[in-house]
């Protein structure tokens, strides 16, 4: 008998059906010489500190190396199997228990998840050989690999690798079963992962506690460096001053009757003096002569297929989806066996599978959205996705010869993106032919642009091109007249903050702006996060509390702001420096290196980001006062530089001083306090840049929100009617 373990019911179902293990027990299928049972993700994890025996941090960190090498369980068996530990807490050996549950009493395992674990104990035990079937990438292999190492088997194993659900898929990967030893490295760096996230996250979350004297924050290796990519860009578009940027315009006669051709200066001043001498010296010609005619091809090469995180980008900026919204509908559609597998990091596929792109396109005849533009895609496919040198685990994500059925809007949506990118991807690429005209005046250059597309090839796809801007046929020397002039001002813009399309492409990036596809895929291994782990880190950034959406925008709380403000120039917060932790782990997958180096230098790491964060306290400073809290009406407030405070643990009444981009005072503050609301305030700053007055107050919850006096709202109805 052979057990295949899959990471959800669901696969296992399906995996069951093709073997023909069709009778279900509990917790298993069984038949046809197989036994196919699942896990629900994670069965098993690194042990909380708690399960060390230790409860409880301080802050001298000063041990010794022999006091280090310690194991955990030495520690604990001081005073009666609780103590204190010096942070940081490095465990010799990571300890696995089953998946925890939080209760009244503390962490406890989850009572199906362990019943579970035994139903796979017995199985595997029983067994003479396990097939994983766990998703084929780096977490898959981890919730194996952990379970084995936990129930304590020996029974040997092999590996079930595919890309899609397909019943194909399924038949053609149980007939090429490859040894499970194969993918120790992948394991490993899975495995480091873990550890290093554990020990970073650990660390880090109680040293700023400490640091901090109230209130709980939590870091962590890869959500503090992404938090700081929001805070930065959030400031930097806050502190923006716009400049007025000037510019020159004419217009001359085109081709057709009523056609005209606009030039403009290619110089935008900052200064309207030179900008009005430029349009007097313009003004006071009658004609212009060209001086240079350019004409030149331009080639625009088809997209590269979707990876997960450009699908998360293109959903996010087209759509509104969020980057979880989108990876969890793509998993759905890889369940329902309508894609390939979504967690991928590719966005090329290997010859072997270009070979079958032309009977999968064939397989959109019969879909209305697609058919009529299955003509669009041209006889020669396009190679520009086609590399088996740039294929990592996994293939790009492409449609299967499976079709959907009821689908759901959001979920026929991203079923439609990836068939549409894959039309794009093999369709010829985009040529024209691209005019510059350039004339002269008093020392100033004017310029037009013509464009006719010669080919609209992958762009014709969604009808994205333009009509034609075709210009005269002019040529140098020749003089045109000057029509009407025009002096135009503008202002120069602060970069945009980041919506969860750019965060996921400075993730992906490690923080470098980066346009060029093929570039970006390059430093892919040095990004932060990875593919399947970018939108849960998101999504860990919201349920903390650190940021929020509005609309489409990510902007920081007063929370996160505060938070950045004491790590942003630490190690915890430097994104190149964990993208240089995720590049390590590239190395140790593809075997280049040890996992004990990548663990020795983490260890290092969380030393150092421990010291850090401890000496921090500098940064939280704080004034007593006998303020008392209007929450618990037992504690007492305490003023720090960035929150205020309930010294009572059991409240910790949090007030942030920064609202609206304003950093309200002391006085200000005890006012809210101690009368439940403020005076009105001047200097608060909207969404859109523009400046109000406001009483700050408490709501029924102990939450500020803002209200507006009579006045006010008097004053606003006064301009509405202007």
């Amino acid at each position: 008998m052979q057990t295949i373990l899959t990471e959800k019911p669901s696969v296992a179902r399906e995996i069951a059906r093709i073997v023909k293990a069709t009778r279900r027990e509990t917790g298993y299928y069984t038949g046809g010489g197989y036994n196919v049972t699942w896990a629900f993700g994670h069965l098993v994890q690194p042990a909380l500190p708690d399960g060390y025996g230790i409860k409880g941090f301080h802050r001298d960190n000063r041990r010794t190396k022999q006091e280090q090498n310690r194991t955990c369980s030495d520690f604990a068996l001081q005073g009666g199997g609780r103590t204190t530990l010096n942070l940081p807490i490095i465990p010799p050996v990571f300890q696995l228990v089953p998946r925890q549950v939080k209760t009244e009493k503390g962490y406890k395992p989850d009572s199906d998840v362990a019943a579970q674990i035994k139903v796979i104990a017995r199985l595997f035990r029983e067994s003479e050989r396990i097939i994983v079937a766990t998703d084929a990438g780096r977490e898959g292999e981890l919730i194996f690999r952990y379970l084995y190492e936990y129930i304590g088997c020996a029974t040997p194993f092999d590996r079930l690798w595919i890309s899609s659900l397909t019943d194909k898929a399924i038949r053609e990967g149980l007939e090429r079963i490859e040894s499970g030893s194969k993918y120790d490295n992948l394991y490993y760096a899975a495995k480091a992962r873990s550890e290093a996230d554990w020990l970073v996250g650990i660390n880090a979350t109680q040293a700023i506690t400490i640091a901090a004297g109230r209130g709980t924050y939590s870091l962590g290796r890869v959500q503090t460096p992404t938090l700081a990519m929001v805070c930065e860009r959030y400031w930097e578009n806050k502190r923006f001053t716009p400049e007025s940027v000037w510019q020159v315009h004419f217009a001359t006669p085109g081709t057709g009757a009523d056609s005209v051709v606009k030039f403009s200066s290619v110089e935008k001043w900052k200064e309207k003096a030179p900008t009005e001498a430029a349009y007097k010296a313009l003004e006071a010609q009658e004609t212009v002569s060209i001086t240079k005619v350019e004409r030149k091809e331009t080639v625009q090469e088809p997209p590269l297929l979707y990876d997960l995180t450009t699908l998360q980008k293109e959903a996010n900026t087209k759509h509104g989806f969020s980057a979880e919204k989108t990876l969890s509908i793509a998993q759905k559609l890889y369940e329902a066996k309508a894609i390939t597998y979504p967690r991928t990091g590719s966005r090329y596929i290997p010859e072997d599978v270009f070979g079958e792109i032309p009977a999968l396109l064939r397989t959109q005849k019969n879909n209305p959205a697609w058919a009529k533009r299955l003509a669009l895609v041209g006889d020669t496919l396009s190679r520009r996705s086609v590399d088996d040198g740039k294929v990592t685990d996994h293939h790009a994500l492409l449609p299967t010869d499976v079709k959907p059925k009821m689908l759901s809007a959001d979920e026929q949506t991203v079923y439609d993106m990836i068939v549409g990118r894959m039309l794009e991807a093999f369709a010829e690429r985009c040529v024209k032919d691209v005019t510059t005209v350039t004339v002269v005046c008093d020392g100033v250059e004017y310029v037009a642009k013509g464009t006719i597309i010669r080919q609209a090839g992958w762009r014709d796809i969604y009808g994205e091109e333009t009509e034609d801007t075709v210009l005269p046929e002019w040529t140098e020397g020749m003089t045109l007249p000057v029509g009407g002039c025009s002096m135009t001002e503008g202002k120069t813009k602060p970069k945009p903050l980041h919506t969860e399309a750019t965060l996921l492409a400075a993730m992906e990036t490690a923080g470098r702006e980066i346009e060029d596809d093929e570039m970006r895929q390059a430093l892919e291994t040095c990004g932060i996060g990875t593919p399947a782990t970018r939108a849960a880190i998101i999504e860990t950034l919201f349920s903390r509390e650190y940021m929020v959406r509005q609309k489409k925008s990510l902007v920081p709380t007063e929370k996160g702001l505060a938070l950045y403000s004491v790590v942003k120039n630490m190690r915890i917060a430097n994104v190149e420096l964990t993208g240089d932790w995720e590049a390590a782990l590239a190395k140790i997958e593809r075997g280049e290196m040890r996992a004990e180096t990548f663990r020795e230098a983490i260890e290092s790491y969380t030393e150092q980001i421990t010291s850090e964060l401890l000496a921090s306290d500098k940064l939280f400073t704080h004034k007593r006062s006998d303020c008392l809290c209007p929450k618990c009406r037992t504690g007492r407030m305490q003023f720090y530089g960035k929150v205020v405070r309930c010294d009572n643990d059991a409240c910790g009444l949090p007030v942030f001083r920064i609202k609206a981009g304003k950093t309200l005072s002391d006085a200000e503050i005890t006012e809210l306090l101690t009368k439940g609301r403020t005076e009105v305030i001047k200097g608060f700053s909207s969404k859109q840049g523009k400046a109000f007055s406001a009483v700050v107050a408490f709501d029924a919850e102990f939450n500020t929100v803002f209200e507006f006096s009579e006045q006010t709202r008097v004053k606003k109805s006064t301009k509405r009617k202007k």
